[in-house]
């Protein structure tokens, strides 16, 4: 059995599903968190923050890893009993409380001007991520 990770997914098994990520010094960070427990806590932190509910995936770890580098992502491992050493490291445990307006990644609802792709080969890639994130599940 491979080693798992746990993930946080927004409407998950669905057309307009979505993966947990943060923006850290112009990146785009996925946590994969070692343990399920944590994984629950943070995604009962991002609710108290009003997000869209999460659900905690297990993922096998080279599928989500092999994922997040096509999609241009890095992966960060939050594992067990997790301490962070700096600042940046703090947003691995508890989500930051200024955060991106996440009502235009479904699909049946508008996107702001800041979330439009530039143009046509933005969308094409952002529909190629959605469509290798589906394919993990």
């Amino acid at each position: 059995m491979s080693d798992r990770v746990h993930v946080l997914l927004f409407d998950a098994g669905s057309d307009v599903e979505g993966i947990h990520s943060l923006e850290l010094n112009g990146h785009t960070v996925v946590l994969l968190f070692e343990e399920e427990d944590d994984a629950l806590r943070y995604a009962g932190l991002l609710e108290a923050q009003d997000f869209p509910t999460a659900t905690v995936e297990s993922i096998p770890r080279d599928e989500i890893e092999s994922f997040c580098a096509q999609a241009g992502y890095e992966a960060r491992s939050v594992p067990k009993g997790f301490m962070p050493a700096n600042a940046e490291e703090r947003w691995m445990l508890a989500p930051p409380e200024q955060n991106f307006d996440t009502s235009g990644w479904r699909e049946d609802e508008p996107l702001t001007p800041a979330q439009e792709p530039s143009d046509a080969a933005e969308a094409a890639d952002l529909e190629a991520f959605r469509r290798s994130l589906e394919g993990l599940l």
